[in-house]
């Protein structure tokens, strides 16, 4: 089913949330093992990430060193299908323009298809730790709304290769991403919504913020959001803070401000326990206040960890 389905048909707010594929090596029922007990908050949905391919340097005998491609967390359809066997819920795979070209794309939305996904979550994605700067595959897309195009196209029988024999239509629900505090590439705010819009009228039918800790800022997002035109459901992304060096790492990896009332309590904080236990208060927050705002579903960043999020939702949900 699809995701703004659920929303239109939902009688409460939504509980979902996103995980990371396991580390190449790792085990999948760790992964599935970890996530079950929040299935006792009935997701209609959960977010499986994609990775691109990372580079590492490999040192031969003769000390000259090789540019090696190496991809850590493989395996995203085969989760999606795991999720959907072990649990009846759907999976939404992100699918990135980097790191692939528009033909890999094209066969990964089949393989998605045929086990039965409905809904992905189109990214542009960011460069590679190598690189200062995002760069698309050679014949991949560039920026996210033509990879929404692409999608679209698909539920419409288009394929890249004109001479494939058309019938079979794909039928995806495609989410954007948002940023209530600025895409950091962006140049301004205005600049940036005028590129979310550029997505929605490619054909999204939702959007999910990037994690957020100021619901100020998410408010002034929707309301920006709204003068523009854009009536698509949006989704707030929450992530409670766990430990001591996500307090500067955060806002570091994701150019986001923690509030000075926040930091304040953080500031007490002698140990990981410590920090915790005022990650979930200040996002148990958050979730009260925007569902009182009326926020169709509640998204929550778990990194594959589930006990902080399970003990905001058994307060929430």
């Amino acid at each position: 089913m699809k995701i703004v389905d659920y929303i239109h048909q939902a009688k409460k707010p939504l509980f979902s949330f996103e995980i990371l594929p396991p580390l190449k090596g790792q085990s999948l029922n760790e992964l599935l093992d970890g996530i079950s007990p929040l299935m006792e908050f009935k997701p209609p949905f959960v977010d499986v990430t994609y990775h691109r391919e990372e580079f590492i340097y490999k040192k031969h005998p003769n000390g000259l060193l090789e540019k090696v491609s190496t991809k850590k967390r493989p395996g995203t359809v085969g989760i999606c299908a795991a999720i959907i066997s072990r649990f009846q819920v759907d999976a939404c795979p992100h699918l990135l323009c980097g790191g692939f070209t528009k033909e890999e794309t094209e066969n990964a939305l089949i393989d998605l298809s045929f086990i039965g996904v409905q809904n992905v979550l189109a990214l542009r994605g960011d460069a590679p730790k190598s690189e200062n700067k995002f760069t698309p595959e050679e014949n991949g897309h560039s920026y996210t709304k033509d990879l929404v195009k692409q999608i679209i196209g698909m539920n419409h029988g288009r394929y890249l290769n004109e001479e494939t024999e058309s019938g079979f239509h794909t039928d995806f629900c495609v989410g954007v991403a948002g940023y209530p505090e600025k895409h950091f590439e962006a140049p301004s705010m205005k600049f940036d919504l005028k590129y979310l819009k550029e997505k929605i009228d490619a054909g999204a039918e939702y959007i999910v913020t990037q994690m957020f800790f100021d619901n100020r800022k998410f408010f002034e997002f929707v309301r920006k959001v709204r003068e523009m035109g854009i009536e698509v459901p949006i989704i707030p992304g929450l992530k409670p803070i766990t430990t001591l060096s996500q307090i500067t790492m955060l806002p570091r990896t994701f150019f986001l401000d923690l509030p000075d009332d926040l930091m304040d309590e953080l500031e007490k904080c002698k140990n990981n326990a410590d920090v915790k236990a005022v990650g979930i208060e200040w996002a148990i927050h958050q979730s009260k206040e925007l569902l009182d705002n009326g926020v169709p579903c509640l998204h929550y960043y778990t990194m594959s960890k589930a006990d902080a999020t399970y003990k905001i939702a058994k307060e929430i949900f």
